[in-house]
């Protein structure tokens, strides 16, 4: 059976009727991770997700107070960033929630008025709009804070032709491995506390002027032993999707519980990158030691042919070689997709990437939860933390 979601509404002119316009998103610019260790971190980005070398920031630039390593692949900038000392305000988010996201850059064309429509309507200041400037040029960046600590800051780049930001030097390294066919960031999905998740939503709405165009409720996300609920904001284009997961009660901890115990709070649960050949990504990926999610029983496989309904014939990747690789597939009216999520990539339980291609479909697998969280609390077993 094809996924059963509510409140969808997939014609693009209908599922953003109403959508405001006073904060254009051109797209994520970067998203800015705060480590323990900025030199090593980039290592791993680049060996294992196959990353290339971009920019740097640090003591050899003149900053004494951080280093920044800037890794990318395609349209994906991650920014890595360790503290120089220990007086660092890095370093309390640090020692509270472990290696996570602290920034979502978001490219806009006016990074003050972004910064004004979203301060008027309630959001709190991360950062007023500041001019940075070197001999490439100029960039403004502004932000505000979202759920936990985690922040938005707005990049305004229009009159900068520098490698990445000012205060950057371009970053050449003689150790580039391939990349593995990483495109762009389909969305990334934010996890909030018991009880919040509408709050979030509100502010998504008002603030940013973001639309729900999917919800699921812990009927539709469940298992045996936990559940969740969760709700997709985009902005007016679609270029910018942010999933906000709630725990529901279960008769045991759900994932988004054992996340935010480790996490200590609210935070970025995972970031869905696309690419156009899951097949060859995923073979790359694990043969470069990313570690995936238990493959879905051989009755998940069984079953595909008729959950894809009118979109079976339309399935170009052989089944068993998915089923070899653990790839989960899914359909709506739109399409089908394929989708396959690592195990975290901390020793904390908390941040994870999901690995995305989208054959048509917009939905965000939902035919796919149940196989999915079973697996999840096959690691949470292990953990024991179910």
């Amino acid at each position: 059976m094809m996924s059963d979601i509510k409140n969808v509404e997939y014609g693009l002119e209908k599922i953003f009727e109403g959508a405001q316009d006073f904060l254009p998103l051109l797209g994520t610019d970067y998203v800015e991770f705060y480590v323990g260790n900025a030199k090593q971190a980039a290592h791993f980005y680049k060996s294992a997700f196959g990353f290339q070398s971009y920019a740097y920031k640090g003591l050899e630039t003149g900053n004494r107070e951080y280093a920044s390593y800037v890794v990318k692949q395609d349209k994906i900038k991650i920014v890595l960033t360790t503290p120089l000392n220990s007086k660092s305000p890095i370093n309390d988010h640090i020692v509270k929630h472990g290696d996570g996201v602290k920034v979502v850059a978001l490219w806009v064309d006016d990074a003050t008025k972004s910064w004004e429509e979203t301060t008027k309507r309630g959001a709190k200041s991360f950062m007023e709009p500041t001019i940075e400037k070197d001999e490439h040029g100029e960039v403004v960046r502004s932000g505000i804070y979202t759920y936990g600590e985690t922040v938005h800051i707005f990049v305004e780049r229009k009159n900068y032709n520098g490698v990445f930001l000012p205060g950057y030097q371009k970053w050449e390294s003689d150790y580039n491995p391939e990349p593995t066919g990483l495109k762009f960031i389909d969305h990334m999905v934010g996890n909030v506390g018991w009880n919040e998740m509408d709050k979030w939503v509100k502010f998504y709405e008002d603030v940013m002027g973001f639309v729900n165009f999917l919800s699921f409720d812990d009927k539709q996300i469940h298992t045996e032993y936990s559940a969740l609920m969760s709700k997709v904001m985009s902005n007016g284009n679609g270029r910018i999707k942010f999933p906000i997961n709630e725990p529901a009660e279960g008769k045991k901890k759900s994932q988004i519980e054992e996340y935010l115990d480790f996490y200590e709070g609210p935070g970025a649960q995972h970031i869905a990158v696309a690419t156009d050949d899951i097949i060859t990504t995923v073979s790359k990926l694990r043969a470069r030691g990313i570690e995936f999610l238990s493959t879905p029983p051989e009755e998940y496989y069984r079953a595909v042919p008729g959950r894809l309904e009118e979109h079976s014939h339309e399935l170009r990747e052989d089944i068993e070689t998915l089923k070899g690789l653990g790839i989960m597939i899914d359909a709506d009216e739109e399409g089908y997709l394929l989708q396959i999520f690592t195990k975290p990539v901390e020793d904390r339980p908390t941040l994870f990437f999901e690995i995305i291609q989208r054959m048509g479909a917009r939905g965000f697998g939902a035919g796919n939860f149940k196989a999915l969280f079973e697996s999840i609390e096959r690691e949470q077993e292990k953990r024991g933390t179910l």
